[in-house]
């Protein structure tokens, strides 16, 4: 009698242990089916820009002393993915200690289409020194989901953060975001629609705010809208080549998709509740455009802003020496004087 007990025990065992790895598997299959263009790394962009500037040299990942990690952090679900429940992840660095400190938002760049959060890794683990919780996040891109999917994923990591404050000691009086190329466009975009319910999807953390309280935006573009990209776009459907990536992530040409194009544009959003913003740009223009029209808009509004040039032609600078202890300058001493001070409450 002990004997059947025991087998059916064994039995009983094996079965639920067979059936929860067939659920991990079903969790991993239907997240790694998700398409992905994984051609924009930090060494394809070296072997690009080493060829004219040979001096060079990639920012490793490397865990600063003083600080802490958490990593692969799930901040988002979405029940009605094509890819079952999909998870969107975040990475975490703040300085080891019990100290509540701002907390600041990193987006990758990668043309909408590339890319991933490790891309700000190097960024985020030397900021995180100077008093900051930074966080690298992933949202979904091109080959994924289309605009305004991206945005609605940074504005959900944001809630995320206010809703996760206490366990990360975050004040939440005083939350920045950063982005750099493509990720700049979107961290610009989440800037300027403070209080836009238009660019809003709160599905998940209904009761937090989407709100930030400054920008750091690392040669990314303002306005789809400028000629250039117009004209580039409508020559390339009409000799009926594949659209370029920032049509194809807007979902068509701006003749189809006007408001679409000006919904994407952080120059048509400009509000009192707009916030201080910081530029750091290449030599490069297109990586700019709308730059100047949204200083004159912030103006208006009293809203500070600074602008830095790296004196290069090269885009992805942020990645490299000798620019990137810059860039690591630039951002801390903005952040530094557009943050309120330490609030004993947050919000």
């Amino acid at each position: 009698m002990n004997n059947i007990y025991r087998d059916r025990t064994r039995l009983f065992f094996v079965i639920g242990y067979i059936l929860l790895l067939a659920g991990y598997s079903t969790q991993i299959l239907a997240q790694s089916v998700i398409p992905r263009d994984t051609s924009f790394t930090v060494y394809q962009a070296y072997q690009k820009e080493k060829k004219k500037l040979p001096y060079i040299e990639i920012i490793p990942m490397e865990l600063q002393p003083g600080t802490v990690a958490f990593e692969d952090i799930t901040y988002s679900v979405i029940p009605d993915s094509p890819y079952g429940n999909r998870e969107l992840q975040l990475n975490l660095y703040r300085p080891d200690n019990n100290e509540k400190y701002p907390a600041l938002l990193m987006v990758h760049g990668g043309g909408w289409n590339s890319g991933d959060r490790s891309l700000q890794i190097p960024l985020a683990q030397h900021i995180a020194t100077y008093g900051y919780v930074t966080i690298p996040v992933e949202y979904r891109l091109i080959p994924e989901a289309l605009y305004p999917a991206g945005l609605h994923d940074i504005k959900t990591a944001v809630r995320w953060i206010r809703a996760n404050a206490g366990q990360y000691g975050i004040d939440t009086t005083r939350i920045a975001i950063s982005g750099c190329s493509a990720g700049a466009q979107l961290a610009s975009l989440v800037g300027m629609t403070n209080g836009s319910p238009q660019h809003e999807d709160k599905r998940e953390y209904p009761d937090f705010s989407s709100e930030v309280h400054a920008v750091v935006n690392i040669d990314g573009i303002l306005d789809f809208t400028v000629d250039e990209i117009i004209v580039r776009a409508a020559q390339t459907q009409a000799e009926g080549k594949k659209l370029p990536v920032d049509a194809l992530w807007l979902g068509g040409v701006y003749e189809e998709r006007k408001e679409v194009w000006e919904e994407a544009s952080s120059i048509y959003w400009v509000t009192e509740r707009a916030v201080p913003i910081c530029f750091i740009n290449s030599l490069y223009p297109q990586f700019h455009y709308g730059r100047d029209i949204l200083i004159e808009k912030l103006d208006k509004y009293g809203l500070y802003h600074e602008k830095h040039q790296i004196e290069e032609y090269i885009h992805p600078f942020w990645f490299f020496h000798p620019w990137f202890d810059s860039v690591v300058k630039y951002t801390t001493d903005f952040l530094d004087k557009v943050l309120p001070e330490r609030s004993e409450e947050s919000e």
